[in-house]
């Protein structure tokens, strides 16, 4: 996050020529490059030599000279936006460092802190990312495949913010970047105690019943993992780029996998027992009224 700070108004403009290239290309040509730059030739090549140097973009020399984004310059190209828009002032240390996504602490310009979640895809493999995430186009580059997760993320979290469900709060999104309210608590695989488990498992299954109920959505990728604990004995739910609608057809499967997850850690970590079957009924017995409320 450093080299942010050191960018000047004409890297971003060859950043973002070569962002618009890679909609056709997977390394960007260099004339391509040069010319949706609108920079005169001799400055544009010193730009692009001067970001290749910054490791903000890879080469190739065969079978062409071309150019291809990093991640960190994706993250910049999004950061930038945040901040042109008065959204963010400061970045942050690492709140956690993921297979597919990073997050960092971050400042407004009035000093309330906010978070930076960016959708790394392509830690894990081609295959594997397309057998979990299904809307994942075919040939689509890793960095356009994170947007698309962002995207969706997006979407789920402000559906279900407007709908009380505990999550964090959705301020704006750009390319595989989504900025949201600060996030708090300590990860569910790292209590080994909790003051109330019992009441802590009904509040993880509460929201789950709001999400499903509510938002009509399922996380479908609830574990540990990913329900945050705070301080007073809140929760808060994270991770939603793989949700599936109620109508989904395997979304029954899928909300059982996510209530058995969680009530078999609760067993097994924290000896509270309660069965899977009466779990699911708390989550699905009744769809919860939208009356007076705008959850769409």
């Amino acid at each position: 996050m450093r080299r942010f700070k050191d960018l000047e108004p004409k890297d971003f403009r060859v950043l973002l020529a070569i962002e618009a290239g890679m909609e056709k290309y997977e390394f960007v040509p260099l004339e391509t490059a040069v010319g949706y730059s609108n920079l005169p030739r001799e400055e544009a090549l010193y730009r692009i030599r001067r970001v290749h140097k910054l490791s903000l973009v890879r080469g190739t020399a065969t079978p062409y000279v071309g150019y291809s984004l990093t991640y960190p310059a994706y993250d910049f190209l999004a950061l930038n936006v945040f901040v042109k828009s008065d959204r963010i002032a400061a970045m942050g240390s690492s709140l956690g460092l993921g297979k597919e996504a990073d997050v960092y602490d971050a400042l407004t310009p009035g000093g309330k802190k906010v978070a930076v979640k960016f959708h790394r895809l392509g830690r894990v493999s081609f295959r594997q990312t397309r057998r979990v995430r299904g809307y994942t186009p075919r040939k689509t580059l890793w960095l356009f495949q994170s947007r698309l997760a962002a995207e969706r993320e997006y979407a789920a979290l402000r559906k279900m913010f407007a709908c009380k469900v505990s999550v964090p709060r959705p301020i704006a999104q750009n390319r595989h970047a989504i900025l949201m309210g600060k996030i708090e608590g300590v990860e569910l695989a790292r209590c080994k105690t909790l003051p109330n488990p019992k009441e802590t498992l009904l509040r993880i299954l509460g929201n789950v019943k709001k999400a499903y109920g509510k938002a009509r959505i399922i996380h479908a990728d609830l574990s540990k993992y990913n329900v945050l604990v705070e301080p007073g004995g809140s929760v808060q739910v994270i991770d939603w780029p793989q949700y599936v609608t109620v109508d989904h057809p395997n979304a029954e499967a899928l909300l059982e996998r996510d209530v058995r997850n969680v009530t078999e850690h609760f067993a097994k970590t924290f000896n509270v027992a309660m069965p899977v079957a009466d779990a699911l009924n708390f989550v699905k017995q009744r769809r919860w009224s939208v009356k007076g409320e705008r959850c769409s």
